[in-house]
């Protein structure tokens, strides 16, 4: 089955609604409670998974070292369970998403649909990251600079995705707003 008819199957503004609502509990959760608890140890230096730039492998032994023993904890057992629950969800909710805007814009059966894969790579490039973090956290303080790298790729390639799925949605809602008004 095509990404194009498992979307079409499961399309329904009801279902949009629902995992776009549970995504954003889930990171309104992350963003509120989570990640506050850890970063209440880290002297203001940014988790490594709210760097879309990326970091160097100095720079996680430089976190690691100031998150403390708790601060390492919360990481590993408050913010990253949270995060194992997000990436899932939001690959999901914002296929969905813009599958929907798609249907309407009657472009789902179009090139377009390949936009949808967006998601799927950033909640993919999101869990990678993820076990890379927990697999530095649990050998620290021996973290290898060649984890640190293949963990840094996997959050600068969830920022890119992010970032490329976010201007393909308000170009789509863009596109979508422009018909709307001409039509009326």
């Amino acid at each position: 089955m095509s990404l194009g008819n498992l979307i079409a199957k499961h399309l329904s503004g009801k279902k949009v609604l629902l995992f776009f609502v549970l995504t954003n509990l889930v990171y309104a959760f992350m963003l509120l409670v989570t990640i506050p608890k850890v970063m209440t140890y880290s002297e203001g230096l940014p988790l490594l998974d709210m760097m879309p730039t990326g970091y160097r492998p100095e720079y996680v032994v430089q976190l690691f070292e100031t998150l403390g023993e708790e601060g390492r904890s919360a990481y590993l057992y408050n913010q990253l369970p949270a995060d194992m629950i997000y990436p899932l969800l939001f690959a999901i909710s914002y296929c969905l998403l813009l599958a929907y805007f798609l249907e309407k814009l009657s472009k789902l059966d179009t090139q377009w649909i390949y936009l949808c894969w967006l998601p799927l790579v950033a909640g993919a490039a999101d869990y990678a990251e993820n076990f890379g973090i927990i697999s530095m956290l649990n050998s620290f303080p021996d973290v290898s600079s060649g984890r640190a790298a293949l963990t840094n790729y996997f959050t600068v390639i969830k920022s890119v995705s992010t970032t490329g799925y976010f201007v393909a949605l308000t170009l789509v809602l863009l596109v979508l707003g422009f018909r709307g008004k001409r039509n009326s």
